[in-house]
């Protein structure tokens, strides 16, 4: 009896250290999951706000190429009614042509700002960098706006995984406060798979978050 009770006490307490290990290192990867939750949650935000100041820019740029179109328009009504005053139509043809390079300018402009330097060819790169003057740094709007959408599908993976390693730690508290060897057990193995599908999640939110 004595043995058995001995063999008994020293199996609970194996247990117990196990379990015990096994919660200190899913409240680690918890902490990895909460680093990177945090971190790619922050940027998905700045992400959301670029997206949004690019498409601003763009849309100042299509109110500033809207007007050179009327202007120009105007003094082509001008031209076709004969209302320009003799001597003025190299004026007026000036004017027209610093117009029409405006207007084109504003387009390459737009699309630079819409859908990056990357994504256009480089001989329609107008755009100059503040600091170095360089042009093709442009970061558009579509960029920003798919590099929201790639973080916040990351950060619903890394909610998944929070859960669920909660969940899994809890498990784990339980089975070391139940004496019940096969209760135990299952709680252990609970836990066990709980931390195992967390762990899977992180692992996903960090490939998308990265990738």
């Amino acid at each position: 009896m004595e043995m058995n009770e001995e063999g008994t006490t020293s199996e609970g307490k194996n247990i117990e250290l196990f379990i015990g290990v096994l919660i200190a290192v899913f409240a680690a990867i918890l902490s990895i999951n909460d680093l990177g939750g945090g971190r790619y949650g922050d940027d998905e935000m700045i992400a959301h706000k670029e997206s949004a100041a690019m498409y601003e820019w763009s849309q100042a740029k299509s109110i500033k190429s809207i007007l050179c179109q009327n202007q120009l328009q105007s003094l082509t009504t001008l031209e076709v009614t004969n209302t320009i005053k003799e001597g003025h139509e190299k004026i007026v043809d000036s004017i027209k042509n610093s117009q029409s390079k405006d207007i084109a300018r504003y387009k390459k402009e737009m699309d630079e700002i819409r859908n990056g330097s990357a994504n256009i060819d480089k001989k329609d790169w107008v755009i100059k960098d503040e600091k170095t003057g360089a042009l093709g740094n442009v970061t558009g709007a579509a960029e920003w706006k798919a590099e929201a959408e790639k973080l916040g599908e990351a950060g619903d993976k890394f909610d998944l995984a929070s859960l669920f390693l909660q969940i899994c730690i809890v498990f784990g508290a339980i089975s070391l406060v139940i004496q019940k060897t096969s209760t135990r057990k299952m709680f252990l193995y609970l836990m066990i798979g709980m931390g195992i599908v967390g762990t899977y999640f992180m692992i996903h939110a960090y490939s998308i978050a990265m990738g």
